[in-house]
């Protein structure tokens, strides 16, 4: 069993990943600034298998003590998608890159000898071809993206017989977790259709790759248990349904009721993004076995059970808002 380090260990993903790791026999550590609060570690809190470290990626210190002793870093950590990284571009660059080399280079001395990260599936920009895959050139039309992709180019410098990197390109995850997002389009559009009978669509035909979180966890795991050589320099997409947000409106109007209203709005995003992830699936065996209807029905059960109170209103469901209360920017 490996000791692994997971940044951003109390956000969306990270909440669901660290339990499944502690489940698998893991020895797992912590670090994370907890903007966003403790809670969604709240179940695992007393683990004996389990260290919190409160603190900023950005802190040479801190990163110090927290790649101490560990053999797996799973980088999730950073200011997540498009929009919160345009409240602030000058922290979002400080987080996504200007702290990515002096992370990996403190993990690779401290010994560390695997290297997980969480890139974009959105470093492609935007393409005009239905299969977007890995060996197609990285046209990132935001800062976001861009410093994904820049981040992608530092892993590939340090990968070696006994440092194994890879990067995941996540396509946007759904589906409930115990520090939720509620910013998020399909969890946007089920949390209203739950509580308003109604979903806004904004323009409808941009698509929006999707991945459940229960694969996107289950995909980190097995990075983590796989064998060096089936991972090591690999570059995949990770993504299983490729909707339109107008599709996303009709899974999630078909899961939550028929009385369901969906209102179009004009936009003028240009973010359309599609992608394959053939390669990952043949070259790794990789299986996608939730869907967008899953997540629509896991978030409905979630709501019902009164795990997400104030879902409407509640900053910390709303990355933006989040920042915006604790002055980020």
């Amino acid at each position: 069993m490996s000791h692994v380090l997971v940044t951003g260990g109390a956000g969306y993903v990270g909440s669901a990943l660290v339990p499944r790791l502690l489940q698998r026999g893991h020895r797992v550590r912590v670090l994370d600034l907890m903007l966003f609060g403790p809670q969604g570690l709240a179940d695992v809190r007393s683990h004996p298998h389990l260290e919190v470290h409160v603190g900023d990626l950005r802190h040479a210190a801190t990163v110090a003590g927290a790649v101490a002793g560990v053999d797996t870093v799973v980088h999730l950590a950073c200011i997540s998608n498009d929009p919160s990284f345009d409240l602030d571009p000058a922290l979002g660059r400080s987080v996504n890159f200007d702290s990515f080399r002096p992370l990996v280079e403190a993990a690779r001395a401290a010994g560390a000898r695997r290297f997980i990260f969480a890139s974009s599936s959105s470093v492609y920009g935007v393409k005009a071809v239905e299969d977007v895959h890995e060996g197609m050139s990285l046209e990132p039309i935001t800062d976001y993206a861009l410093y994904k992709a820049k981040a992608e180019e530092v892993l590939r410098e340090h990968q070696s017989a006994d440092f194994t990197t890879v990067a995941i390109r996540p396509a946007t995850v759904c589906g409930y977790s115990p520090r939720q997002r509620l910013d998020i389009i399909t969890n946007i559009m089920t949390n209203h259709a739950v509580h308003h009978r109604a979903i806004r669509v904004f323009g409808g035909a941009q698509k929006r790759p999707s991945i459940h979180i229960d694969d996107m966890v289950r995909l980190y795991v097995e990075l983590v248990e796989a064998e060096a050589s089936r991972i090591a320099g690999k570059v995949w997409n990770a993504g299983h349904e490729n909707y339109t947000a107008g599709q996303i409106a009709e899974v999630v109007r078909a899961r939550v009721g028929a009385d369901v209203r969906i209102n179009r709005e004009p936009s003028d995003d240009p973010r359309s993004y599609h992608i394959s992830s053939r390669r990952l699936q043949q070259e790794f065996g990789f299986s996608f076995q939730r869907a967008i209807g899953d997540a629509v029905d896991d978030l409905k059960a979630a709501f019902a059970a009164g795990k997400l109170p104030n879902s409407l209103t509640d900053a910390r469901y709303f990355n933006i808002k989040t920042m915006q209360a604790l002055k980020l920017t």
